[in-house]
């Protein structure tokens, strides 16, 4: 048969047990047990397939995996990250949209600790949309930079994702740490300006309120003990994989220790909160790591097949320049984002992107930056994001998916923007790498 038609039957089956409901891990495992049974020599070719599981998960590079989901769900059932808000609410004035810039605010530091865009959705969208709402903001001032600030924890370093992708790739995971982190902050800022000028120009979409000043000795006090302390616990993750003190699985392993001392420190490492922390952490960590072993394997038998070479070749052959193949890629992303989740993307289309990211001859850290920032945008993408569920089910009950769709936009929009200049200005993304000892 022809290449495409094992493409289709592939993507198609793949597709069919998607539908049905059937968890995205088992579809993996099924239309490989199917194909490894076909392709590879019947029971020989499902001795192989076991062996494939086991070497993409007996890896060194996806230890940080665990480890950055730990350190996030410690920081989440401990309520450090709760205190967070508070201290920066003390600091914003009487600023336009002054509720709506201290979820991109609160988004971006959960970001740096959480590593999970529904958990920070969660967090946001049930401690400042009810009092959005009361203020009387709009629903799209209020729902919008919830949904956008949540999903920084993919683009802000440390990015359980970006370990993932890179480890999955080929590619270096550190780099790709460091890469995203120009990326994320401009994205962090390039929602805040968005926010402040719409709030200036229709202040009816987020009203004035009377704010109590906190006097500046309370603020600086209240920062040092409550936001530097957890900020710092990154600082060194980052720090170190950046100075070439530590890999990336070693920085992680002192970050997840640093996260427990610091709940312990705050009097906030209670048995319950181990429990709770270490289990979700585990959930998380095993749905994620089986997944991997399932894509791993499907990559695999699309390689073996013909699948991946034939697509590469025509990737490479094809009568236009090689920025329409990368935006073509990303128009691909966009649209599975719209349907499955960003783990789930990275395994469908890493082991056919990747050999023609190869023979394009692009940086694979800029490549991936990229692909970061669109699976970004997939948790706010209409209709499907996963992110917009996880608002409905915490917004007040008059809350339509219209209403959702309508505040995502804007931000899906300004996301694209972001990703361009990343494609027009690489440096953007490599020049931080490009400094790595």
């Amino acid at each position: 048969m022809e290449w495409w038609v094992y493409m289709l039957l592939f993507f198609g089956g793949l597709s069919a047990l998607l539908l049905t409901g059937l968890p995205v891990a088992f579809a993996f495992v099924l239309v490989n047990v199917i194909g490894a049974y076909i392709f590879w020599g019947g029971e020989i070719g499902l001795t192989q397939l076991i062996l494939s599981i086991d070497s993409s998960v007996s890896t060194f590079v996806l230890v940080p995996v665990p480890m950055f989901i730990l350190m996030g769900t410690v920081m989440f059932h401990s309520g450090v990250a709760f205190k967070m808000i508070d201290v920066l609410d003390q600091w914003l004035g009487r600023i336009a949209g002054r509720l709506a810039i201290l979820a991109v605010a609160a988004g971006a530091l959960f970001a740096t600790l959480t590593g999970v865009a529904m958990g920070s959705v969660a967090m946001l969208g049930s401690t400042l949309a009810p009092d959005m709402e009361r203020r009387g903001y709009a629903k799209s001032m209020s729902l919008g930079p919830i949904l956008a600030s949540g999903s920084l924890a993919i683009m802000i370093p440390p990015s359980a994702l970006a370990v993932i992708l890179a480890g999955l790739g080929k590619f270096s995971i550190g780099k790709l740490l460091v890469g995203i982190i120009v990326p994320g902050l401009l994205l962090a800022l390039v929602y805040l300006a968005y926010i402040v000028v719409r709030c200036s120009l229709q202040p009816s979409l987020a009203p004035a309120y009377h704010v109590s000043p906190t006097p500046l000795p309370p603020r600086i006090r209240d920062t040092v003990r409550f936001v530097m302390p957890p900020i710092s616990v990154v600082v060194v993750v980052i720090g170190t994989i950046f100075l070439g003190m530590a890999t990336p699985t070693e920085a992680a392993a002192i970050g997840a220790l640093l996260t427990f001392l610091l709940a312990l420190a705050y009097g906030r490492l209670s048995w319950a909160v181990i429990k709770k922390a270490v289990g979700s952490a585990t959930s998380l960590s095993v749905m994620v790591l089986i997944i991997l072993t399932g894509s791993a394997a499907f990559g695999q038998l699309l390689s073996f097949s013909g699948v991946t070479p034939a697509l590469t070749q025509l990737a490479v052959n094809l009568p236009v320049e090689p920025i329409v193949v990368l935006i073509l890629m990303q128009v691909v992303v966009v649209f599975l984002g719209m349907f499955i989740e960003q783990t789930s993307i990275v395994m469908v289309t890493i082991p056919i992107f990747m050999p023609i990211v190869a023979a394009m001859g692009w940086d694979p850290v800029w490549f991936g930056a990229i692909m970061m920032l669109n699976l970004e945008l997939a948790t706010i993408s209409p209709p499907f994001g996963l992110s917009l569920f996880v608002m409905k089910g915490i917004a007040s009950p008059d809350t339509t998916m219209a209403d959702l769709y309508q505040a995502a936009l804007p931000f899906v929009g300004l996301n694209f923007l972001v990703m361009g200049l990343m494609i027009g200005f690489p440096p953007l993304v490599l020049w931080l790498p490009g400094l790595m000892q």
